[in-house]
Formats: C-alpha cells, sequence, structure tokens
C-alpha cells in the first residue's frame, strides 16, 4: 500500500505560478457563493460549447469529454484543506531527499541512463537536473497514475472553470486546452489523469504546457506526459524556453563563508564565480572552483551559520518551474544526490539527519498501531503521514505538533 498524498508533486512552470497564487484559506466559501450565482453545470457545459468551437474544438470531440464529465467540486476545498505545514528548510529537504527518494531515482537513472544522455546532448539539460525535477513532481513516476494521488483532469477543469469565479478565465482557457490535447489525439479524458488543478504526467504539465512546449520524442505519433521519453524532452524545452537554461554549466556550489561579509550574500548582486572567490568564497569542500567564468549570486538561505551557495542561471531555471528557492535547492540537490553526491558540507544550525527508510517504515508502523493512519508504510513521506504525525505529535504534547517525522518523534513512539 502507498502513501495517498505525496507532497512534492506539482504543476510545471508559469502555470504553476497562476495556480498557487491565488488560492487562499477562504477559497472554499468564496467559490460556493461564485457557484451558487452560476448557471447549474449541465447549463453551463452547454453554454460553454460556443467558446471552445471559437477555439477550434469541434461538436463532436466537446460532446465526447464533457458529455462524460461529472464536476470535482472537492477541487474548491482543496487547497484550503490541505494540513498546514510550517517546515524549516532542513526539515523540507530532510523530507523530499528521503533515502527512499534517492533509492527510487538510482533505480530510474539506472532504467533510463541512455534516454538521459541523449536529451543532454540534444537539449543540453544535464541529467542531474531533470533527475531533480522527476523525483520531486511525480517521486520517478511512482504518482503518475496513483489513483488515490491523480484523478481524472476534466472533472477538476471543469469543475474550477464553471465554479471559480475570480481566476475563471484562466481555468476555461486551461479547459479548452484540454480539450484540443484530445482533439490532437494525444490523450483520452479517461488517460488524463493529473492533480487536483489538472497538471499531468512524469513531470506534471499543465494543458498549456502539454500544447506549447511537449515533444513527441519517441516518435509514436503523439506528444504524452505519461512517456519518460517525451515528459523529460518537453521539460527540457521548458528549461530552454521559459527558464533560459544554459548548456555545461552546474546549477551551483555550496560554498564557505567563513570571513565574508554578510552582506554580500544578498542574492541579487551578480558576480563571475571567480570574482567572488576574489571576495573570499571559498567550495564548501575544499579545492577550487570548476568554472570560474560562470556567472552566479550569492545566497545563505538561512544566514551565515548554515549551509551558503553560489547559484547560476541554471539554478534560476529551475526555479522557473516553480517559484520557490527551496523547491529549486531541493531539486538540485536531490538530482546530485541521486547520482552520487555528497549531503551538504555545512550543517543547518538546529537540523538533524534525515531518518533512514527503516526508520521512516518504523514511524509508519507504529503510527499505524497506535490508531493513526499513514495512508501506508512504505517509507516515502507525504501528506497523510505528516498528518499523522501531527496529531501523534499533538496527543503526546510534543511541541511544535509540526508534523515532522524526525528522530524526536521515532523515540516518543519507541517509548509507548
Amino acid at each position: 500500500m502507498t502513501e495517498r498524498s505525496v507532497a512534492g508533486a506539482g504543476m510545471a512552470g508559469l502555470s504553476r505560478r497562476l495556480v498557487l497564487a491565488g488560492l487562499g484559506a477562504s477559497l472554499a466559501g468564496r467559490l460556493a457563493a461564485a457557484q451558487s450565482a452560476r448557471q447549474p453545470f449541465p447549463a453551463w457545459v452547454e453554454s460553454f460549447r460556443a467558446p471552445a468551437r471559437a477555439k477550434g474544438i469541434s461538436d463532436a470531440v466537446y460532446d465526447r469529454v464533457m458529455g462524460g464529465v461529472t464536476p470535482d467540486t472537492s477541487v474548491y476545498a482543496r487547497d484550503s484543506a490541505q494540513p498546514e505545514f510550517r517546515e524549516q528548510l532542513w526539515q523540507y529537504l530532510n523530507r523530499r531527499i528521503s533515502e527512499w527518494r534517492i533509492r527510487t531515482g538510482i533505480a530510474a537513472y539506472k532504467a533510463n541512463a541512455r534516454l538521459l544522455k541523449k536529451l543532454e546532448g540534444d537539449f543540453g539539460v544535464a541529467p542531474d537536473i531533470l533527475l531533480g525535477l522527476w523525483g520531486m513532481e511525480s517521486a520517478f513516476g511512482e504518482l503518475v497514475t496513483d489513483p488515490d494521488h491523480m484523478k481524472p483532469v476534466f472533472n477538476s477543469l471543469a469543475a474550477l472553470a464553471w465554479g471559480e469565479e475570480r481566476r475563471r478565465r484562466y481555468w476555461e482557457t486551461e479547459l479548452i486546452n484540454a480539450l484540443a490535447i484530445v482533439q490532437r489525439g494525444w490523450g483520452t479524458p479517461q488517460a488524463m489523469l493529473g492533480s487536483w488543478a489538472g497538471a499531468m504526467g512524469h513531470t506534471q504539465w499543465m494543458p498549456e504546457v502539454w500544447l506549447n512546449l511537449g515533444i513527441d520524442y519517441d516518435g509514436d505519433g503523439r506528444v504524452s506526459p505519461y512517456e519518460v521519453g517525451d515528459a523529460l524532452a518537453g521539460t527540457s524545452r521548458y528549461l530552454l524556453k521559459r527558464g533560459s537554461y544554459q548548456r555545461g554549466i552546474p546549477w551551483g556550489f555550496e560554498v564557505s563563508l567563513t570571513g565574508v561579509p554578510a552582506k554580500l550574500a544578498d542574492e541579487r548582486t551578480t558576480r563571475p564565480v571567480e570574482a567572488w572567490g576574489g571576495l573570499g568564497v571559498k567550495p564548501a569542500g575544499g579545492g577550487r572552483f570548476s568554472h570560474p567564468k560562470a556567472v552566479a549570486r550569492l545566497w545563505a538561505p538561512v544566514g551565515a551559520d548554515g549551509p551558503a551557495f553560489l547559484l547560476t542561471k541554471n539554478f534560476y531555471a529551475v526555479k522557473s518551474y516553480n517559484p520557490s528557492m527551496n523547491y529549486a535547492l531541493a531539486v538540485c540537490h536531490l538530482g546530485d544526490r541521486v547520482l552520487g553526491g555528497a549531503p551538504f558540507v555545512t550543517p543547518f544550525p538546529g537540523g538533524e539527519r534525515p531518518l533512514t527508510l527503516a526508520e521512516v517504515q518504523e514511524v509508519q508502523k507504529r503510527l499505524t498501531a497506535a490508531g493513526f493512519d499513514t495512508g501506508g508504510t512504505d517509507g516515502r513521506v507525504g501528506n497523510m503521514t505528516m498528518q499523522a504525525v501531527r496529531d501523534f505529535q499533538q496527543k503526546a504534547g510534543i511541541a511544535p505538533a509540526d508534523g515532522y517525522a524526525g528522530l524526536e518523534v521515532l523515540q516518543a513512539l519507541r517509548g509507548r
């Protein structure tokens, strides 16, 4: 049995920014009010035929798809209903770059090494970046068709286009994009499964990304994010077109800031790596920088006492996929770890080592035995395990009740 809701899967690129920008805690109430003021769903479906037709969607395709849609109104509350977890950066990284995910990534790399080498030759995107994105977005394909995580996208998009008043135009456009995918013969309504907001496949494309950046990399006559080659090729194209990825340079370097004024780590100023070296910035593990001419910014995410990084434009290419520095760092570090890289040299202040795979499974098993539903005991930590941990913390009086499955929780469970 697998975890039924694994944080880390998401929606691609600019579409992700549009989706996440405005859905707040009062979303369910606003949408319910908007929905009640609009047409009943069957009437709306018929009225939406005209704008779909104006964008080239045939009546035959429209009837085929929309005639079978049942609006998934759970999407209205999905964002606000998710448990709120305030993770520190070291917790965020530990949970996403777990032993389970690294092992799964190594197996995925071994199975796809030739493909990744070909993709690098064709697009210039290094395997570590693609592996990191693949691992973050779908756990290396583990979630692509997981029925507990991925739902029929037309039910979701139709519900949002019908009832989400404030962002209706965006959802209407994405619904039409999804209809266009069916019309092109690239997908079927039954096979198009995705996140609550309609992101699909190995690297979680929104319909707009599928249509405009997808590539038939395996030559089977269709573009599909559910096929590994197409998914990674389209994501490579995304990084090039929308992230300005640059062939041949790494995403960045972990550095030592000993003797370097803290004000220099402003994550805004750009200098060649060798110029940063002239200011006292050194590789954290010693030695010399491998790309002294690369232009980079200096970032100390938790201050001078924690890990610090020189970030090249390829880090920001990753960030174009999701506008979060923490996300981009997790992607880049996950890719490095899958390819044999070491943990960061400098520890996080107040941080702790991540639990091993066996320890995570022990936490899940002990929580399950105590009546807390983790959704599975396979060693991967998603929202159900986090919620179970938080419920246990609250019951056991462990503060903060942050849902983090760490050493303290493990020891408390062993002491029951």
